[in-house]
Parts: structure tokens; sequence; C-alpha cells
């Protein structure tokens, strides 16, 4: 089957998946009501859900190796639109819970196996593009998906709930029909090792030669994460701004983060290479969190976010991309890990972030920008003692 035709299926189950994931914030503050709950329980639901991909992310890589790519997607899928719907009739706080874990679960086992397939599937020199496209397609999920909720929660409070595990199902049936299941490049040895647990795959990981990276991909995401879960409440509280000027915020942003996945990100990797490309990003990313701090008109506020949001945008699939190159035959466990650790980020900056807001509403900017120069001065000097290695991943 044509590459082209397989990384559109690839996409766009991942925009199904992760427009689900969006598709439900605009209703949470309403939905939480019916059960007398707010933002505390709302943070808790989302550290679950970043939780379950931890655990989960590095063993759904294992097995897709092992197994191939299609049948992980395909239970991903399903379980991922069954949470949805089991969402939507919980009774009792303790049920949303759970729901929201096996949420976490189902995406786990969504993202690495098809950040794995775009790897078996494409080149050294397309999967820079191939990733970003995957990318891409997550960003714009995220980015489209509460507008979907917004407007469908005029139908019903529960609609987007059913919509979203619909979706998810419809995603995982024509997978089956449609999606090939391409052996994975995985030796011998490789296909009889026992599964690992979660403690035996991380310190497996600090000895691979792309750890420092991961170590990158958990710094960006908890930068992000810290940024995303308090920027509305920043602007809230020093400008009183408005839900629909706070929503003008994140969507260009968003709008511009996926445009240049789409076009930029391959003729960059291609003049560059990913690793100046994760360094530059990461220093852009660093300064412009700071920037937030020192603009008060809403214009300039929307072009420091907006660089903050394309900085994040290329640093994703120049980390995926890089640690893919680097992985050899061990993909599934590779894209495995990067979800692990990003899911790490993203389970530790929203509660930190929260935590020190209540203090000092600029101190998760400060501590974000500190955190993102700390790990750019480890990612530069890790480059330089390996430059014989990333020069490799440009000519293999």
């Amino acid at each position: 089957m044509e590459k082209k035709f397989v990384l559109f299926i690839l996409m766009f189950n991942m925009f199904i998946a992760m427009s689900g994931v969006g598709l439900i914030i605009p209703i949470m503050p309403k939905f939480l009501g019916t059960f007398g709950a707010a933002g505390l329980v709302l943070g808790f639901l989302i550290a679950v859900f970043s939780f379950a991909q931890f655990i989960f992310s590095p063993l759904a890589g294992d097995l897709s190796d092992k197994h191939g790519r299609k049948k992980i997607i395909i239970i991903g899928l399903i379980i991922n639109g069954l949470s949805q719907l089991a969402f939507s009739f919980s009774t009792e706080l303790w049920m949303l819970f759970v729901a929201r874990f096996f949420s976490g679960f189902g995406s786990a086992f969504i993202v690495p196996p098809m950040m794995a397939f775009v790897a078996d599937i494409t080149t050294v020199e397309e999967r820079g593009k191939g990733l970003g496209l995957l990318g891409a397609s997550m960003s714009l999920g995220f980015m489209i998906g509460p507008g979907i909720g917004g407007f469908l929660a005029n139908i019903s409070l529960y609609f987007p709930f059913y919509f979203a595990g619909g979706a998810a199902l419809f995603a995982a049936l024509l997978s089956t029909f449609i999606l090939p299941n391409p052996t994975p490049a995985v030796s011998e040895g490789m296909a009889d090792k026992k599964p690992e647990n979660l403690i035996k795959q991380l310190k497996r990981s600090t000895k691979t030669s792309y750890f420092v990276i991961l170590i990158v991909m958990f710094v960006f995401s908890f930068g992000l994460a810290n940024y995303q879960s308090t920027i509305s409440l920043y602007v809230d509280h020093k400008y009183g701004y408005s839900p629909s000027q706070i929503a003008v915020l994140i969507t260009v942003g968003g709008f511009v983060g996926v445009i240049v996945q789409t076009f930029v990100i391959n003729p960059l990797f291609k003049r560059f290479g990913e690793m100046p490309v994760i360094l530059c990003n990461l220093l852009v990313a660093a300064f412009s969190m700071l920037a937030i701090l020192f603009v008060n008109m809403f214009w300039t506020i929307l072009l420091v976010a907006t660089i903050f949001s394309v900085a994040t945008s290329l640093l994703r699939p120049a980390v995926n991309t890089l640690i893919s190159k680097l992985a050899g035959e061990e993909q599934g466990f590779a894209a495995g890990m990067m979800n692990a650790y990003m899911s790490l980020g993203n389970m530790i900056g929203p509660a930190l972030a929260g935590s020190i807001f209540d203090i000092n509403i600029t101190f998760p900017y400060l501590l974000g920008t500190f955190i993102l120069l700390i790990c750019a001065l480890i990612a530069s000097i890790w480059s330089r003692k390996n430059k014989e290695l990333i020069a490799q991943t440009r000519t293999t």
C-alpha cells in the first residue's frame, strides 16, 4: 500500500484521538458542576490521564515491536472510545477517574505505535517530514477539538462524549480493514525478549545513546504544560481578558504551529539537522516564556504566545525524529519512552505550576525559563560530546 495513504490513515487516527481529548475541555466546568466538583477535581483528572500514559506508553511501544503496530493501535482506539462513553455514563466521581485513567491508557496505546509505524514506512531522510505531519495532526486535534466540543454541547452536555467515543471506534474499524500491518524491523533477540516492567524500561532508557534527548522531551513537555495550564489564569488575573480573548491567544499559536509542522519542519531538518533545531528552539521557548512577563498589550502578548507555540511545535518532531534515528531496531521501545517522558512532564508541569502560581503569578514563567535554559545547556554539552553520533543520523 502506498506510503502516503498509510500516513494519511495514521494522521486521521491521531487527529481523532487528540481531538477527543481536546473536545471535552470547554464542557468540563459545567459537566463537573453536575457532580458538585470544580478546579481541583479537573486538575487531578488531567494528572490521572497523564499518569496512565506514563505507565503504559513503554509497554505499548514494547508490544508493538513484538506483535506489530496495527494491533496495538486498534486496541488503543477501542479503549479510548469506550472510555469516553464510560465518562459520560459515570454517576460518581470515582467513575470519572477510572474512565479518565482508561482514556490515558488508550492514548498510550495509540501514540507510540503510530510514531514507530511512521519510522517503519519512511526512510531516514523522510522520517522528519513523516513525524512532523503526525505531530501536525496531533496539534490540529488539540486545537480544533475544543471548538467542536463547544458546538456539540449545544445539542447536549453529554453529546461531545458520545461523538468522541463514536469517532474513536470508527477509526478503530477503519484501521482494521484499511491499515496494513508491516513486520517491525527487530532482531530475533529482540523478538524473543521478555516484556520488561516500567522500572526496568526506565533504567534501560538511561543507558541509551539518546537518554539526554529523552530528558529534553520531559523538560519541554514540562514547560509547555506549565505554560498551557497557567496562561489563561495569568491573563485573566493581570489583564481581565475575556474567554474569547484567551481562546484567540491559544488558537492562533496552535494554528501557526500546525502550519510550521506541516510545511517548515522537513526543510529545516534537511538544512540544519535535528539537533540545531532542538537547541535553537529550547532557547526561543525559554526567552518567549520569560517575555510574557514584560509585554502588556494584547497584540504583543499574542505575538509572544505565538512564538512560544511555534518553538514547541518544532521541538516535538525534532526530538522524535532524532531519537527515532538513534533507536535503530528499537523503534517501539524508543517511541514508548518518548511518550512516557512527555507524559511525565505533562503530569508534573500543571501540578507544580498551579501550586507556585498561587504564591506569585510570575513564578511559573520564571521557573519554566530557568529549567528550559538549563536543559539547553545540557543538550548543548551532549551534542558537542556526540558530534560523530549526530553526524551519522544525517548520513545514514
